[in-house]
């Protein structure tokens, strides 16, 4: 497929340019039809909002709030109102505008504070917060604060004026692609080069994007979906291709044709590439587990990013790859090739030094490693699961600014009031149950409709406050059994309690089925129990470190009015389930490119350390790169004004640092170096009953040796010495069969030497290692006679084997 499509590049190209095109007009002209569903079965908030739906039909329009304080004087002084009223008139006149409560109407008097200086208005518009024009509520906005004047403070709230304070779609977007596009600069030297990853997740997020706004019209998708999978969308989209072309880049300066450098990349990487989109799409689809309405639709829209981005790795990569030919390389490095001719394999530079330092510390690193993550992970221990709302916005925000006059004036849990809906019973004695119970501020009992009654409580404390969660309780489980009545919690500070609660509950299985998923594909593809046990414990780790991270910023606050994310509160009772799917699925993604390198050189050479420091040596400067990308992009996310949103990417880029520069270079070598040979043990029953994956098989040459054929034994012998030409004894010279058998070992004398016995004429792989020296490996062709081989090991270098 990937020669096809380099071949065909045209073809491919115009094939995904219609397709985004198209996709991007349906998604125009059908607009956007997101939905939150917070509602669960079988909670007591849920029977609640059903009674409320029978009793009194809901309205489709949002409700938006205008709130006004005095310095001086009253809100109810005649200057005040001939400020006030003019403009609430004229906002009940603007088209889409469906009905004005003021507080000076004949029942306007709850709508005044006891001290008369705070006062507010509920304007309702005819359509839902996220289809209210934005030209509309931009025109309420200004027609409400040009009242402003000396003395006098108009601000708004709700959530149609939180959508017209939010910075330009796109914007968070805009910027983590740029600081993308710089990292990529960086790592490749070639503006073509970098221009590759940046064009696969555009296609992929655009096309993944459009989709999902198709879908929000057929199943219920949350207005935060699209945020999620273009975060996740640009992160695995830059990755893959980035993994890809530094493959491709490779074999082009290993002397391949770019034809063949670019399948070769697509056998390869690209086929780790798949099999680390289906663990990213594996570990979404476990939220299902959890059967919470609002996650599925993350699922769609996440996991249908993702594929379109992998589709787009795998068949639009190579087509541009045909477009660019040798320019994918810089212009220095086109100059070296043709000047010395195809580079040598191997690893050199701080990533084969901190490959060799790794193996020769491994208690003393993975110790170091154990402790920074653990420190990072005390505050996970204060974790409190809870839902924000606009009093967590920005403190220069409008909306918040209304959020704390409400407070101020008519109480902290005025913004989250309580609704104990009944259906039988003595309400008049749950009434006097509820005044009477500590926490409560206000109560008042609405006229009761076909049976029902609705009974407004006003808590003494805010919506995100841990006693406003214990007032729930005591309501369902003392006030409501001891009056005798038939009632339930309703509310969206109760609804929150209950999604948060169910969401805790469920978390363990949750965690179980997207480990245990993961334990089975790591099993699957690399022939080993240890590996995958040891990827479930770093994922564990990683998720307790980032997730303390998450408590320090935006539960402890700290550093949070700085970096301009608005006031500490709970974390949103979703982002952990959201959040464990992708770092499970990221974290799978460079356990797969770490580990396969170290499995392919595990089957050559069946040298632990050798396979453990060559895989790290080889793959952690692209892990890396690729880690540095996603932080950025997910970092980028800070800027999307919602704040889901922001802390799911302070989230994520905490977990994505962690887990590449700690877990992954750092503590899974430095354990497999303990670990040793049993890294790759698998018992030979299960061996026999597991099915065969291969996730990267071994680069093939572009012209292939004859292999070995039967013929008499002869012997391959030579001298192994240093770069300077000095004589090394005691390095290990190992001789393998192409399909990884050893077939001699030996260790080289005091002069160098060594001769190890070759079983006949063919193609064999020659392994020279030294510890303190590095190592060096390569294909050597034996004739009919002996062969002289000689060996130069550089200190600090890791030669790979292909």
């Amino acid at each position: 497929m990937a020669r096809w499509c380099y071949r065909h590049r045209l073809v491919v190209l115009l094939l995904w340019v219609g397709a985004l095109f198209g996709l991007g007009f349906s998604a125009s002209t059908a607009g956007t039809n997101y939905a939150n569903v917070f509602s669960l079965p079988d909670t007591d908030s849920k029977s609640a909002y059903d009674l409320m739906e029978k009793a009194f039909p809901a309205t489709s329009g949002d409700t938006d709030t205008v709130v006004w304080k005095v310095d001086e004087g009253s809100v109810k002084d005649q200057a005040v109102q001939d400020r006030i009223r003019p403009v609430l008139d004229g906002i009940a006149k603007m088209p889409g505008v469906g009905a004005v409560t003021s507080p000076y109407g004949p029942r306007g008097a709850a709508q005044i504070s006891r001290d008369g200086t705070i006062a507010y208005a509920q304007l309702t518009f005819t359509q839902r917060a996220n289809e209210v024009p934005k030209k509309l509520v931009e025109d309420v906005v200004d027609a409400a604060q040009g009242a402003e004047r000396g003395g006098l403070q108009v601000e708004l709230g709700g959530q149609a004026i939180q959508r017209v304070q939010e910075p330009p779609q796109g914007l968070s977007e805009i910027v983590g692609i740029g600081a993308a596009a710089l990292v990529l600069f960086l790592a490749f030297g070639s503006f073509f080069a970098m221009t590759l990853p940046i064009a696969i997740a555009v296609f992929g997020v655009g096309m993944g994007l459009f989709s999902t706004q198709l879908l929000s019209h057929t199943t219920d998708i949350p207005d935060i979906a699209p945020l999620l999978a273009s975060l996740i969308g640009l992160g695995v989209g830059i990755d893959y291709a980035l993994f890809i072309v530094t493959r491709h880049r490779r074999g082009i300066e290993r002397g391949l044709d770019p034809e063949e450098a670019a399948v070769t990349a697509l056998n390869t990487s690209g086929r780790a590439v798949l099999f680390a989109g289906g663990t990213v799409c594996i570990a979404l689809a476990g939220m299902l587990v959890t059967q919470l309405r609002f996650l599925d639709g993350v699922v769609i829209g996440t996991s249908l990013t993702v594929v379109l981005s992998v589709l787009a790795a795998a068949t639009l990569l190579p087509a541009l790859l045909g477009f660019l030919g040798p320019r994918v390389l810089s212009r220095r490095q086109r100059r070296r090739l043709a000047a010395n001719g195809p580079a040598p394999e191997g690893a050199s530079g701080l990533a084969a030094r901190w490959s060799v330092n790794v193996e020769k510390r491994p208690r003393r690193i993975a110790a170091l490693a154990l402790v920074v993550m653990a420190v990072l992970a005390i505050p996970v221990l204060s974790l409190r699961l809870g839902a924000t709302d606009q009093g967590n916005d920005d403190a220069s925000t409008t909306t918040r600014k209304a959020y704390d006059l409400l407070a101020e004036g008519f109480g902290p849990g005025f913004n989250g009031p309580l609704q104990v809906v009944a259906d039988g019973g003595d309400t008049a004695t749950l009434v006097q149950g509820i005044e009477s119970t500590p926490g409560v501020a206000r109560v008042a009992a609405l006229p009761p409709a076909q049976g029902v009654t609705v009974i407004q409580v006003v808590p003494t404390t805010s919506p995100q406050s841990k006693e406003t969660d214990e007032l729930i309780d005591t309501l369902r489980d003392k006030v409501i059994p001891q009056a005798g009545a038939q009632a339930h919690v309703g509310g969206v500070t109760a609804v929150s309690k209950d999604f948060a609660s169910v969401t805790g509950d469920r978390l363990p299985l949750f965690i179980a089925t997207i480990i245990g998923l993961g334990f089975l594909l790591l099993l699957v593809a690399f022939r080993s129990l240890v590996v995958p046990l040891t990827a479930a414990l770093m994922n564990l780790i990683a998720a307790a470190a980032s997730f303390g991270v998450l408590v320090a910023v935006f539960q402890w606050g700290w550093g949070l009015e700085a970096l301009g994310l608005g006031k500490e509160g709970p974390i949103n009772a979703f982002l952990p389930v959201i959040m464990l799917s992708l770092l499970f699925g990221l974290s799978m993604d460079y356990q797969v490119f770490l580990v396969s390198r170290m499995h392919e050189e595990w089957v050559h050479t069946r040298d632990n350390a050798r396979a453990v420091r060559v895989g790290l040596a080889e793959t952690s400067r692209v892990i890396n790169s690729a880690a540095l990308i996603m932080v950025c992009v997910f970092l980028a996310f800070v800027l999307s004004g919602d704040s889901g949103a922001a802390m799911a990417g302070v989230g994520l880029a905490a977990a994505v640092a962690l887990d590449a520069f700690v877990l992954r270079t750092a503590l899974v070598p430095a354990a497999m170096h303990l670990l040793g040979k049993s890294n790759w043990w698998l018992p030979q029953w299960l061996e026999k009953r597991l099915p065969h994956l291969a996730v990267e098989p071994k680069e093939e040459a572009l012209t292939e040796p004859p292999a070995a054929t039967e013929g008499p034994s002869t012997v391959v012998h030579g001298f192994v010495r240093t770069t300077e030409g000095e004589p090394l004894e005691g390095a290990a010279v190992t001789l393998l069969s192409k399909g990884g058998r050893q077939l001699d070992r030996v260790v080289s004398l005091a002069d160098g030497s060594y001769i190890v016995s070759v079983p006949g004429p063919g193609t064999y792989l020659l392994a020279a290692t030294a510890s303190s020296y590095g190592s060096r490996a390569g294909h050597v062709v034996v004739a009919e006679g002996p062969l002289v081989y000689d060996v130069e090991l550089a200190e600090g270098e890791v030669d790979a084997v292909n």
